[in-house]
Order: C-alpha cells, then sequence, then structure tokens
C-alpha cells in the first residue's frame, strides 16, 4: 500500500489510464420507439453492453467500461431532461448481461486508494440509472432486460433500475462476490434487502456463495422479487420493450412492497445475526468478506443511499487489497482457466473413441460410477460382480440413482429412462453378448487390495481387444503395480473420482512410469481419459503414479498429525478444532466418518509403508475400524459441540502429553507444507498450482486459502517447514 494512500484521490479518469490497452466495454444507444407497442408510451433509450468479444463471452466492467458508460449516461440524461424520451433500458449482448466487474483489472489495483476509486466509479455511474430526470423533475424510469449472464456488478446495474424483466434461458444469475472475497459494492447490499427484504437477501449475498457459488435462474429470480416479469428467450428485447411501454403507460402495474419500512427493526436484527452465527461457525473469521457484507445488510435498514453506497466503497477498498481477495482470485482462476488447460495433457487428436464402457464392481463406488458414465456418455454400460445378486442389486441402485436425479428436477423421466437403460449387467465378463467383448474402456472400483486389482486386471485383458483402455478408481495404491504381468500395460491408467462422483469435479488422471523394463502409460491412452473426463464434465489433472497421489496423501498426511496428537493425549475437541481458524469445510475427525475409518486406515497404513518416518496409522483409529464404530464422535450434535462416543472412549488409550490447539495446528500445517514439497521434488505434479486445483475440486479446500500452498505462503509455515515459499510473491498475495 502506497505511503499517500491515505489522502490519495483517484478519479475515474485515473484509473482508465492506467487500464490502458484492456478490452473495453461499450455502452452504444439508439432510440426505439415504443408507441408501435402502446400508444402513449414514448420513446426509449435502449443501451446495449457489449465488449466486441462475441456471443457468450463474458461482458466485465472496469474503468474504461465506466468511462464508456459516463459517456452514453450523459447523452442519455440530456435526452430525459429534454423530454425527448420516456424510458431507458439497458441489456446486453447475446447470451449475456454483464458477469460482472473484471477480476484480473482489479486484482492489479495496487493502493487502497484506487481500489476505493474503482469503488466510487462504480457507484457514480451505475445509480444514474435509477436517478434519471425528466421535465418538471419528474422521475424517468430505467428497465433492466437481462437477456443472459447476470452476476456480480451485473446484477448491480440491473438492481440499479427501476424495473427489471428477465429471459426464462437465464441459469445463472447471483451476487457471488463474498465467494470472491468482496462484497456486492456497487450497490447490491442496499438495494437487493429493500427489494426483496433481508432474509432473502442475505440468502442470495451470503447463503448461495457460502454454499459453493449457488445461483438462481430467471423464474427464481422471479420468484424471490429480484425481477418483475420473466419472458421467453424468443424475441425478449422486443417483448421487454412492449411490457415496459405498458408500464408507461401504466397498463401493466408493478406492484412493490418496502421491505425496510414493513420489517420491525428487531427481526432484521435477528435475521443478520443468526446468519452471522452460521458464517461464524462455518468459517471462524477466516474469510472477512463475509463478516463485511453482514455489516453493510445490517447497515441497510437504516441508511441512506448516499451513506450506504460510501460504506460499499469503504469495504471493497479494504477487501480488493486484502490477502483473501488475492488468494480467491488465485482459486477462481485455478477453477476457471487452468482446469480447462490440464498441464502435460497430450494431443487430444489422439484420444480414441469410447463406444461401450465396462465397470467392473457393483457397489455403492461402482454404481454411482456407472450412473454418472451413462448419464453423460449416453453409451452402454456394462457393470459385472462376482455373482448375479450384486451384479442385480448395482443395476438396482442405477436405476434408482437415475430416478432420484428426476426427483431433484436434474433429468427429466424420459432422459432418465434413457440412462438406465443403457445400464445392464452380468457375472461373466467374459460372456460374448453381455460381457466386455466391444468395450473401449473399463475401470474397476473393486476393493482396494492389490492382488484383488491384479487379478481383475488380467481377467479383463483376456477379454477386451488391444486398443482398450483399462483404468482403475484406486485411491492410493500403484497404478504399475496393478499394471505388472499385463501383455499391455501402456493402456492402463489411473483414474481416480472423489465421493460424491456426481458432485466433486475432480479427476486425477495418474500415469504409470513403466517398471522392469514395461512401459508406462502411453499417450493414447492418457488423451482416451482426458476425453472422456471432459465428456464427464470433470476437471483431470495429471499425477505421477505415487502412493495416494494428490489429495489423499495430503489429507491422510495431516490427519495423521490430528490423530498422533489425540493418541499422545490431546483431548479429542481440541485436536479436531485446532484447525478451525482456517475455515475448513469440515474437521479432521468429520472427515473421517465420511471417508470412512477403514478406508483412511487403508490409505494411512499404504503411506507409511511408502513413508515410515512420515505417515503412521493410528492405533486408535485402528481400534475404531476394529470395532466397526463409525468415528471419533458420538452421532448426531448438541449445542455444547461434539461429544466422545462412549464406545470409542471406552477403547481408545492416550499418552499424556497433550497439546495446545495453536501447537496441534502448527505442528499439522508445518506436514503439510513438508508434504507438498516432497510431492514437488518427486514431480507428482508439473506445478505447485496443480496441488491447489486438487484441494479446491477434490475436497472442497476454501477458495479463500487459495488452496493450500497461499496460506502456507502468506502464513509464513512454508519458509518456517521447508526453507522457501512455494509461489512467488505477488502470485496469490500482494505484490511486493
Amino acid at each position: 500500500m502506497s505511503t499517500d494512500d491515505a489522502t490519495e484521490h483517484v478519479t475515474l479518469d485515473d484509473l482508465a489510464a492506467l487500464d490502458a490497452g484492456a478490452r473495453t466495454t461499450a455502452f452504444p444507444f439508439r432510440v426505439v420507439d415504443l408507441e408501435v407497442f402502446a400508444p402513449g408510451a414514448g420513446a426509449c433509450a435502449l443501451i446495449t453492453m457489449d465488449d466486441g468479444a462475441g456471443p457468450g463471452r463474458p461482458t466485465t466492467l472496469g474503468p474504461r467500461a465506466f468511462v464508456e458508460a459516463r459517456r452514453t449516461l450523459d447523452e442519455v440524461s440530456a435526452l430525459a431532461a429534454d423530454g425527448s424520451i420516456s424510458c431507458v433500458a439497458i441489456t446486453g449482448k447475446p447470451d449475456v448481461f454483464a458477469a460482472g466487474a473484471d477480476l484480473t483489472g482489479i486484482s492489479a489495483l495496487s493502493t487502497r486508494a484506487r481500489a476505493h476509486g474503482m469503488a466510487r466509479a462504480g457507484h457514480d455511474q451505475l445509480r444514474r440509472l435509477g436517478e434519471l430526470v425528466g421535465p418538471g423533475g419528474r422521475a424517468v424510469p430505467s428497465f433492466a432486460l437481462v437477456n443472459g449472464v447476470a452476476l456480480g456488478g451485473g446484477l448491480e446495474v440491473a438492481l440499479q433500475c427501476t424495473y427489471r424483466t428477465v429471459s426464462t434461458a437465464v441459469t445463472r444469475l447471483g451476487l457471488p462476490e463474498a465467494g470472491l472475497g468482496l462484497v456486492p459494492g456497487w450497490g447490491g447490499t442496499q438495494l437487493l434487502p429493500a427489494l426483496v427484504g433481508v432474509e432473502a437477501a442475505l440468502q442470495v449475498i451470503v447463503g448461495n456463495p457460502l454454499a459453493g457459488g449457488r445461483l438462481l435462474s430467471g423464474d427464481q429470480a422471479v420468484d424471490l422479487g429480484i425481477a418483475d416479469v420473466a419472458l421467453e428467450p424468443a424475441g425478449f428485447v422486443e417483448e421487454s420493450l412492449r411490457w415496459a411501454a405498458r408500464v408507461i403507460t401504466g397498463d401493466a402495474v408493478v406492484q412493490r412492497t418496502d421491505h425496510v419500512a414493513a420489517t420491525d427493526e428487531r427481526d432484521w436484527e435477528a435475521a443478520v445475526g443468526a446468519v452471522r452465527a452460521k458464517v461464524t461457525t462455518r468459517l471462524h473469521g477466516a474469510a472477512p468478506a463475509y463478516g463485511r457484507a453482514l455489516d453493510l445488510l445490517a447497515l441497510a435498514r437504516t441508511a441512506d443511499r448516499d451513506t450506504g453506497f460510501a460504506a460499499e466503497d469503504d469495504a471493497l477498498a479494504d477487501l480488493i487489497v486484502s490477502e483473501e481477495f488475492r488468494s480467491a482470485v488465485y482459486a477462481f482462476d485455478l477453477t476457471t482457466r487452468r482446469a480447462k488447460r490440464p498441464a502435460g495433457a497430450p494431443d487430444p487428436a489422439l484420444a480414441r473413441p469410447v463406444t461401450r464402457i465396462g465397470v467392473v464392481g457393483a457397489g455403492l463406488m461402482a454404481s454411482q460410477l456407472a450412473l454418472l458414465l451413462a448419464q453423460r456418455t449416453q453409451v452402454p454400460v456394462v457393470m459385472t460382480d462376482v455373482d448375479e445378486e450384486r451384479v442385480r442389486a448395482g443395476v438396482e441402485r442405477v436405476r434408482a440413482g437415475a430416478a432420484d436425479l428426476v426427483a431433484r428436477g436434474r433429468l427429466s423421466e424420459e432422459a432418465a429412462a434413457r440412462t438406465a437403460a443403457l445400464v445392464t449387467g452380468t457375472a461373466d465378463l467374459a460372456d460374448p453378448g453381455t460381457g466386455f467383448a466391444g468395450a473401449d474402456w473399463v475401470i474397476e472400483a473393486v476393493f482396494e487390495d492389490l492382488e484383488v486389482k491384479r487379478t481383475v486386471f488380467a481377467q479383463v485383458e483376456a477379454v477386451v481387444s488391444p486398443g482398450c483402455v483399462i483404468a482403475t478408481n484406486t485411491s492410493s495404491l500403484s497404478v504399475a503395480a496393478m499394471a505388472e504381468g499385463l501383455q499391455h500395460p501402456e493402456r492402463v491408467v489411473g483414474f481416480h473420482f472423489f465421493n460424491p462422483v456426481a458432485v466433486l469435479p475432480l479427476v486425477e488422471v495418474v500415469r504409470t512410469d513403466g517398471a522392469d523394463g514395461s512401459p508406462g502409460t502411453d499417450d493414447a491412452t492418457l488423451a482416451t481419459a482426458f476425453a472422456l473426463g471432459r465428456t464427464l464434465e470433470k476437471t483431470c489433472v495429471l499425477v505421477r503414479d505415487r502412493p495416494a497421489f494428490v489429495v489423499n496423501r495430503l489429507l491422510m498426511r495431516f490427519m495423521g498429525e490430528i490423530h498422533a496428537a489425540f493418541d499422545e493425549g490431546t483431548p479429542a475437541e481440541v485436536a479436531d478444532g485446532a484447525l478451525a481458524p482456517l475455515g475448513l469445510p469440515m474437521t479432521p475427525f468429520t472427515l473421517l466418518r465420511l471417508v470412512g475409518p477403514a478406508v483412511a486406515l487403508h490409505v494411512q497404513e499404504t503411506l507409511h509403508e511408502a513413508f515410515p518416518d512420515r505417515f503412521a496409522a493410528s492405533p486408535n483409529v485402528a481400534a475404531i475400524v476394529e470395532a466397526g464404530l463409525p468415528g471419533f464422535w458420538e452421532e448426531g450434535s448438541s449445542e455444547q459441540g461434539p461429544r466422545l462416543d462412549p464406545r470409542v472412549e471406552a477403547l481408545v488409550s492416550t499418552g499424556d502429553q497433550p497439546s495446545s490447539a495453536r501447537e496441534v495446528r502448527e505442528r499439522a500445517l508445518g506436514a503439510l507444507a513438508q508434504e507438498a514439497r516432497a510431492m514437488l521434488d518427486e514431480e507428482v505434479v508439473a506445478d505447485p498450482r496443480d496441488i491447489d486445483l486438487c484441494l479446491l475440486l477434490g475436497v472442497g479446500w476454501p477458495a479463500h486459502l487459495g488452496g493450500l500452498l497461499p496460506y502456507l505462503d502468506r502464513s509464513g509455515v512454508a519458509e518456517a517447514a521447508t526453507g522457501r515459499r512455494f509461489l512467488p510473491v505477488g502470485v496469490a498475495s500482494l505484490p511486493a
């Protein structure tokens, strides 16, 4: 931050000069005669936001865009003032209204003064849409015609208008800023509560980002009161203007409730307080943007427009120059850009077509895989297991899963029936009619036992063609070891999904190096794996065949340290809560219950065998597995927090060397730093960024941390534990 930040006043023109060379969103307008729709409606100045990048590409707003907006609004205001127009409307290029602020440009704002100038510039120009004045001082209404994506500042453009229409085709509408380390800073926190009520505003501004970035459809926007009417996409702009003309003439009347006036002070404060308590429990202050958003929503009950907008300016300025915002933008870039261009992926042209798929296994994971594969590829999927009873149960689970998708509105009944019909089963994978003959891709999802998987691979290879890819969903075992003895080990690849399969977007694609003169995974096999991953709408990250790959290796390292602290005598609630200040999606003991103690113990034992100096299998976890218990905590919850299961308490044995929460946290983070460095030294991934991408998409590591490595860098743990940073200064952090 510059030393003159306290007094520097940065203007829009100053910011535009800094933004020279960036793609600019223009605001051209034309005057449309509304008399053709309704006599007496007058004329409308129709503004179109367009960055010139073509349909579908997101239109963003930066300093130069606001210069263009200023020029257009100056002209439009003059037309309104002399009575030449009766209203103003604003829309976007085809399929896009506006996707919000230019995050790359905002990230380049290196001082608070510049950040404050950017916040102020947005307010100064966008608010004019709702403050147009005609002859005699009468208000001139404005209409937002939301024809496509409307996110963040894009939706705030619409909120600044008097009325809003929305296309029924819109599926991405919302205010996701808090999840990116910011707040809706161009009017969203002040305008939305008055429009829809504080509870709905809390859900849109805080709840939806906290739930992984949930967005709204056009119909949902109307139901909430964000938009006034939903119209079909065909002829959307024309029909919106027709509706606007009827509003102008009084033939269409929009009923509004002033939610500020209608809501009791205590009810407003109680609603904000309840959400604040949930955010604190979930994030423990690790993501300051949520707290600032709640402060602004609380202020919206009493603040006038100038005061509320000024408070948004201050909050946005503070957050833009925060480490959390830089980390969140880094995470956003990884999951939206790097994810589309996986490092090390071979030429896509080498991929073989996949027209028939085999799944070995019919358990819970195999059934999830079969359903996803059938749904997304729309090719026949054959499941197999050791007997017909298990096969029938697996196929039935697929059908039940398809029916559940219908019940949740994810699939039509016709699509579900078609998907379920693609999945068949047989206990004889060698059967020429019902088995794996003709399959182009076979994936095993059987018990995590190396010898069992080797046997499966040998059976599969005896049936399929030489060009068929043989994949494994193993979470920790050596893929090369499974391929030993095969005639074509080069067509073997790891294809590791994360549970739940339909939800988590990551697949670790594991390339073997070969062993004892045998070839490793070839490029055609890898290309086919990446192509299938894209078809499945997954993000594939190439990893080297090392124990537990990326995600599970790191999870088991830090979980191992937590378990060790408990074994040494640290109280369960202290050990489990030690990482709470990071705002992780769940605690280690909760994660253990989700993964399953038996699975976690197996992975720990695999890693202990490979790296005995860094990984140890907890005897208490082993005791829990032996007793068949689901985890440490008693089922259910209480106001006092989780309780150790009395059955666990009776069987565990702990030492007399307890640690504090801070000591456990430092120990676990130091271990993570050491393990990440070891993985990079072993070239498990091509780049440190791939570690963060895996954690963000594989286990929902928080975006406000940027993944793992930015937090280790900014907290000083990386240098303390390994002697150096993982990422250069200025990457996922403030510039030097």
